[in-house]
This record gives structure tokens, C-alpha cells and sequence, in this order.
């Protein structure tokens, strides 16, 4: 994400969390889109996967935030998150591919269906909490996604530090 979008939604986010303190807020460095989560796997596998993905030479697209929503259990959010608006069917596409590949490599298939989305926030509590009214999500232009990132992350008392492993370019 370009630095003048980042500078905006870091604003907004800064108001969502003075707003939703029952939140943890995402820090700056961890905004991502999660495209597969692996889970604990080897490097070797993760680095065939990766190769093959290379290969099949993916096209890039354009992203744009859109609305903000909520994974849910019952009443109670868990997850706050911005969706798109524009590429959502792309990142699907990309998502169908890596998918794909773990197939390939033998990893259970997700049990979920993909939805493109920017975690922005999980409830402290296990269970989740009350979210309150948050401003709307911020209007800035989009941006190229030219990369796929694969990342190792580490859950720490502060919450997950992720460590980029490999950039996949997308064509």
C-alpha cells in the first residue's frame, strides 16, 4: 500500500481504536491480506508451493478498501475487517490458485470459503465483544498488488509478528 493511503487509514484506525478499545487494533507493519493461512508446515513444502506459484506467472490487480464488517460468534464481533471494492474477484482468483497448490502439496484443503478482506482488529476477549459505532471506512485510492508475500508468523504477548519469507511478483 502506497505511504498517502497507509497515512489515512492509519488515522482511521487510530480513531477505531480510541472508539473500540475492547479491540486489539492491527499494527501498522502487520496490515495484510491473507490470501492462505498454512498453518505449521515445513520450509521445504512451503518453498514448493512458492516455486510452483512463480511459475504459474499470476497476474497482478488492482485493490481498493471498501465497507467495514465483522466476523461474528453469536452478537459478538471477533474480527473487524475492511472489504474491498475493487479486486475481490482478482484476489479470489489468486486465492483459487495458491488453494490449488496446496492441494498439490498435499495440505488439507480450507474448510472456509475465501473472503477478500483487511484484518483490522481482533476482540481481546476469546469470545469476542460489543463493537460500537465506528466511522465509515476511509475513502482512498486504490492501489497495484504486485506481490504475493509469503510470510512465517510468530504469536507473541503483543500479538503476531510476521516475518516475510518470499515475494511471489505477480506478472
Amino acid at each position: 500500500m502506497p505511504e498517502a493511503q497507509r497515512s489515512i487509514l492509519d488515522s482511521y484506525l487510530a480513531e477505531c481504536a480510541r472508539r473500540a478499545p475492547q479491540f486489539r487494533w492491527t499494527p501498522d507493519d502487520n496490515l495484510h491480506l491473507t490470501i492462505r493461512f498454512l498453518g505449521h508446515l515445513e520450509t521445504a513444502v512451503a518453498e514448493q508451493i512458492a516455486d510452483r506459484l512463480v511459475d504459474a506467472n499470476l497476474p497482478a490487480f488492482g485493490v481498493r478498501l471498501d465497507k467495514v464488517g465483522t466476523f461474528k460468534r453469536g452478537r459478538l464481533a471477533r474480527v473487524v475487517w475492511l472489504g474491498l471494492a475493487e479486486g475481490a474477484i482478482e484476489a479470489q482468483k489468486l486465492a483459487a490458485a495458491v488453494e490449488s497448490e496446496c492441494a498439490r502439496a498435499g495440505l488439507e484443503p480450507e474448510k472456509r470459503p475465501f473472503s477478500p478482506h483487511l484484518t483490522v482488529a481482533r476482540a481481546r476477549a476469546r469470545d469476542g465483544a460489543q463493537l460500537p459505532d465506528l466511522p465509515a471506512a476511509p475513502r482512498i485510492e486504490g492501489w497495484h498488488a504486485s506481490g504475493l508475500i509469503l510470510y512465517q508468523s510468530r504469536l507473541g504477548r503483543a500479538g503476531a509478528v510476521y516475518e516475510p519469507l518470499r515475494t511471489i511478483k505477480l506478472r
